[in-house]
């Protein structure tokens, strides 16, 4: 079964004919919608809607963009300080996208959409560039062969078409099932190498609640219909520890099934991860303090926090901390005074738990006393604190 060729001309008829089978009912801000030329919104296909996670300024990068419609919505959110990439590998669908950009930058009073030709699993590589290559210089030989894949790897070093982080926000809506299973390490690789460092995916996909057994993943029309390539719901959130993102997170989990076949469930799930926890682990006397509701619990890097005690962190922990997703549900401690870089020792992260003493943070000789808070006062509204 050629997985990529079952998928190509499935959705090349998509752009062209509606095909109800490839849509997973979701619902999208009409006001958003309006701006959109019909051509778009009339063959468009998805499972979510990951663009109510962005915010004006982000340059974003939609994977599988299809007809154009996800862009579109971002544009609108991300705003003209924002900038949206599309980049999908079926020329049917740019075609549609493309040519519907003058019409929607008319309607919204800007323009910062653009779409390229590539492979979700190979956003370096533009194929375009590719296509023209071998429309001048066609291969015929082994020789040639050999010739082109050194063009194509010098290609991809010296002129990706996407950078190295480069995006803020990336984007997907009920693709990444589409990719062979031998590729989709590698794709969940080259998102994380495209984003920024603090950057984000927001991806929303079929997922199932069990194995899809070898039968249905020989179906090219299950393929092609979100079905036979959908990941087993924990092996979705896996995929992305196993790239290396951290604060990954469930934003939404369809309650019913969109389809079961064999008894297995499909349903759409839109998961968030970032990119950011790289680097070395310094200790500066940095503490938080998890606020609950649970006893306890660990991160991605197995750190163990216990509610309401004071946990030693080095300083890079600190900063994700600081962050979202985690900045709620945390208290800050910084120290009193900054440790110097060069004087702060490697901060064992592998440990687990440390509890981290208050006069580590404050200094051993700190010894200042104070009066009471003004705010605590009576007669201050709040009846003292006493």
């Amino acid at each position: 079964m050629n997985v990529e060729e079952a998928v190509r001309r499935r959705y090349a008829e998509g752009a062209k004919i509606v095909e109800q089978e490839l849509c997973c009912p979701t619902s999208y801000d009409p006001s958003l919608l309006a701006a959109i030329p019909d051509e778009v919104l009339d063959c468009d296909y998805g499972c979510g809607d990951p663009t109510k996670y962005l915010k004006p300024g982000h340059t974003v990068l939609d994977l599988s963009s299809g007809s154009g419609k996800i862009c579109f919505l971002a544009s609108q959110v991300v705003g003209p300080t924002g900038k949206v990439l599309g980049v999908d590998m079926n020329d049917d669908m740019l075609a549609v996208a493309r040519r519907n950009i003058p019409r929607f930058a008319q309607n919204v009073g800007y323009a910062n959409v653009d779409f390229r030709k590539a492979k979700i699993q190979d956003l370096a590589l533009n194929l375009e560039f590719l296509d023209e290559l071998l429309m001048h210089r066609p291969v015929h030989s082994a020789e040639g062969l050999s010739t082109l894949d050194s063009k194509i790897a010098e290609l991809k070093r010296s002129r990706p078409l996407i950078a190295d982080t480069s995006i803020d926000v990336v984007i997907s809506n009920c693709v990444l099932n589409l990719v062979r299973a031998e590729d989709k390490h590698k794709l969940f690789s080259e998102i994380f190498r495209v984003l920024r460092h603090g950057g984000r995916a927001v991806i929303s996909d079929i997922v199932s609640d069990e194995d899809v057994p070898q039968a249905l993943q020989q179906d090219p029309e299950l393929w092609s219909g979100c079905i036979s390539g959908a990941f087993r719901e924990d092996l979705f959130l896996q995929a992305f520890e196993d790239a290396g993102f951290h604060g990954i997170a469930i934003l939404e989990r369809q309650e019913k099934p969109w389809r079961t076949v064999a008894g297995i469930e499909f349903r759409s799930m839109t998961v968030a991860a970032y990119k950011g926890k790289e680097g070395p682990c310094f200790d500066h006397k940095h503490a938080v303090i998890y606020r609950g509701p649970f006893r306890q619990v660990e991160d991605d890097d197995g750190h163990l926090l216990k509610r309401g005690i004071r946990t030693a962190v080095c300083e890079k922990t600190y900063r994700l901390y600081s962050r979202e997703p985690y900045r709620s549900q945390f208290d800050l401690v910084p120290p009193r005074v900054p440790v110097p870089l060069e004087e702060a020792p490697p901060f064992p992260c592998a440990r687990g738990y440390l509890r981290r003493d208050p006069k580590e943070t404050k200094g051993a000789n700190y010894r200042v006393t104070t009066e009471a808070s003004p705010s605590c006062a009576p007669g201050n509204g709040n009846g003292g604190c006493c």
